[in-house]
Formats: structure tokens, sequence, C-alpha cells
């Protein structure tokens, strides 16, 4: 099996991706392509077919399929600078490897989240985990964020204050808050990113975890651009239906009346109309 280069992937090795203030998103090194994806799907029966189409064709059918083993033959390794609480939201996806900047060991820097005008918005009343999707008048915002880069200011000022008086790195970093940025290196099989990118995509994902997996799409289609364009259409862009909702599919089809009541039949309809799985 013959090694793969991506002339697309070679050309932003390194190339760091701003994203919110100060964070950021590099390619730091990749294994394999959407060749490696037919190369390993075909090593049970030869070469086979060789075409871009037909490639493209037997990458269609592996991802409807989920035929996941040829896609983790591709893997990624990113380095990544986001706030902490983005951080813990990312390594909730376990099936990557990481290695993190470490407080103990290194002095933290001054670098802190602070969110634009537009993204400082109030809870939302109808989703608990979630803000609405208007903000708060510029004014209030403004207010919002001044308070937020004070605490900032002062924990970063207490931290520095305890290094100097010598308390251990370890104990010293205890007060930092969740907008402090981190670093990593994290290493992912294209498999596994395309399910990260499909829960970090939607539109009910935080927006400051969206906002890198967006890079990490347009840096997907760069390293395996067949692949992620199925991924976008098979998995992304399409609806899963149940048991019970396909046969409702099939009686409707049929001319005959919808069998689905209630919130079945509303979750339903919201499917066909908007083609998003709830």
């Amino acid at each position: 099996m013959a090694h793969c280069i991506v002339p697309e992937a070679e050309a932003i090795l390194d190339k760091e991706y701003p994203v919110l203030d100060k964070g950021f998103v590099r390619l730091v090194d990749y294994f394999g392509g959407d060749q490696r994806i037919v190369q390993s799907a075909r090593v049970s029966y030869g070469e086979g077919t060789k075409t871009v189409s037909q490639d493209g064709a037997l990458i269609d059918y592996l991802l409807r399929h989920q035929h996941t083993s040829p896609f983790e033959q591709v893997v990624m390794t990113f380095h990544v600078k986001m706030p902490i609480f983005v951080a813990r939201q990312w390594v909730r996806h376990r099936t990557g490897r990481m290695n993190e900047v470490s407080g103990r060991y290194s002095l933290m820097k001054d670098e802190f989240y602070v969110p634009e005008a537009d993204k400082v918005s109030p809870q939302s009343k109808d989703n608990k985990q979630g803000r609405c999707d208007e903000a708060f008048d510029v004014e209030k915002a403004n207010q919002i964020i001044s308070t937020l880069k004070e605490g900032q200011e002062s924990a970063y000022n207490n931290y520095s204050s305890l290094i100097d008086e010598g308390l251990a790195r370890e104990v010293a970093r205890i007060n930092l808050p969740l907008s402090l940025y981190t670093e990593f290196y994290w290493e992912m099989d294209l498999h596994n990113l395309f399910h990260f990118l499909k829960l970090r995509l939607d539109s009910h994902a935080q927006y400051e975890i969206r906002v890198y997996a967006e890079v990490l799409l347009e840096i997907c289609k760069k390293v395996a651009p067949m692949a992620t364009e199925s991924f976008l259409n098979h998995i992304n862009g399409g609806v899963n239906f149940s048991g019970e909702e396909m046969d409702a599919l099939r009686k409707v089809l049929a001319g005959e009346p919808n069998p689905l009541e209630g919130k079945k039949l509303e979750r339903f309809n919201e499917k066909i109309r908007t083609g998003v799985q709830l």
C-alpha cells in the first residue's frame, strides 16, 4: 500500500487558522486521505476500480452502510488553542488522543477569552444548556464584558502574586477561571472526527466550540475531500428515522393516514420540514 501524499493537505501543514479572539487550529500532521480509504477497503479483493468517480461511489457506499474501519485509516494531528471551558467539552470525545500544556510545569499565560458583544446573550427560556439567539443590547453587553475582564485581570494578578511569593505552580493555578486559554495536541481518526463534527457543527452546540468544528471541517476538506463531501451529504445533512417513523412515512407515501400523534407527529413533521435530525 503506497504512502499517500495529499497536495492540498501538504499546503496547509502548520498553517494557523484563527478562532475566537486568541485561539487557533493548526494541522500538524496527517496520515492518508481518500486514497487510503479506498485502498484499505479494497485490500481483500485486489485493486478493483480506480477512477475518481468509482472511488467516490465506494466512499459513499462505505459511509452509508457504516463500514467505519476504512475511515479509521486516515488520521490527523492538530495543535489547538482554546478556552478551558471549550476544552472540557472537547475531551468528552474520548476517542481522541491528546497532550495538553500543564500548569504544574509551565506558567500560564495572561490570555483569556472575551466574547464579542453580539455573543453576550441571556439564558434561553426553553433550553437549559444554551443562550438566547438574540444578544443583550450593546450597552448591557459591554457592561457584562467589562465585568468579565475585571474578574480575569484580578484572577491573573492574584495568580502572579502567589507565584512571586514562591507558591507551587500546581497550587497557584487553582483559582484561574475557565476563560483561560489552554493548548494541546489532538490526534483523531477520520471516522471519529466525523462523529465529533456531526455533534459540534449542530446549531444546538455552543457557539464557542462550533466555530472550532467549522475550521476542522475545512481542514478535512483538504485532507479527504471526497470523504468529507460524503459526510456532509449522508451524515451531517441527512436525517435518521426510527422504525416507527419509517412505517409512518411508507403509509403517507402510499396515501394512507399518518398513524403518528402528538409529540411523535410533531417530531416527524419537523424532520420532514427541515431535514434536521432532532
